[in-house]
């Protein structure tokens, strides 16, 4: 078992440079080749994230709500994740997906680390540079830099869902839009929710 989990980890650290340098055959060697433990690693990626999170919304170090807030932020979070990852994998075989359920898992798993990258991002800077910001031209300009790096994310994680729904189920763009069209709308339901119930401002997808 350690010696998988070392192997997981040295898959991890070269599939992330390989997600930024050469992502599509990363992806092919995830969806095919990769291991589920290297979403160990991955988990402690998010988690590292929800800490930070927990303690930028528990104002004062008390370790009961801290707990509290992780294990929420937790449990939405693996919550979001296995629905959209059973959603892609119901909806991939109906429209005639012929990949396995494993590559859906693992691909997926690696489209949250742009996710965790934004939200990490966020609340750093959340915590370095609290609002309200300036309209001065040093604000302004710190708030083109955070949105074209937003958007750099963003694009980034565009990438990596569509090669997760290439690779796993073996589609086309025609049949990845339609698998789209179907776990949006779903998606943007539970983000809702999640507002209402003030866990998440912004959907962690």
């Amino acid at each position: 078992m350690s010696d998988q989990a070392v192997v997981a980890v040295y898959s991890f650290v070269r599939n992330m440079v390989g997600l930024v340098t050469k992502p599509y055959e990363t992806y092919r060697t995830i969806v095919n080749h990769g291991s589920l433990w290297e979403i160990l690693p991955l988990s402690l990626l998010v988690s590292s994230y929800l800490i930070i999170a927990s303690l930028v919304k528990t104002a004062t170090f008390r370790p009961y709500m801290l707990t509290k807030h992780f294990i929420v932020l937790a449990l939405a979070v693996g919550t979001m994740y296995g629905l959209v990852v059973g959603l892609v994998w119901i909806i991939g075989k109906m429209v005639g997906g012929k990949g396995n359920l494993r590559g859906v898992v693992l691909g997926w798993a690696y489209t949250l680390v742009p996710t965790v990258c934004w939200f990490l991002a966020t609340s750093l800077l959340y915590m370095v540079i609290p609002p309200p910001r300036t309209d001065r031209p040093l604000g302004m300009l710190f708030s083109l830099l955070f949105l074209f790096f937003s958007s750099v994310l963003f694009f980034w994680k565009l990438v990596l869902s569509y090669l997760t729904l290439r690779f796993s189920l073996k589609i086309d763009l025609f049949r990845i839009v339609i698998i789209s069209i179907v776990t949006i709308p779903v998606v943007v339901l539970y983000s809702v929710g999640m507002y209402r119930l003030g866990i998440f401002k912004i959907p962690f997808v």
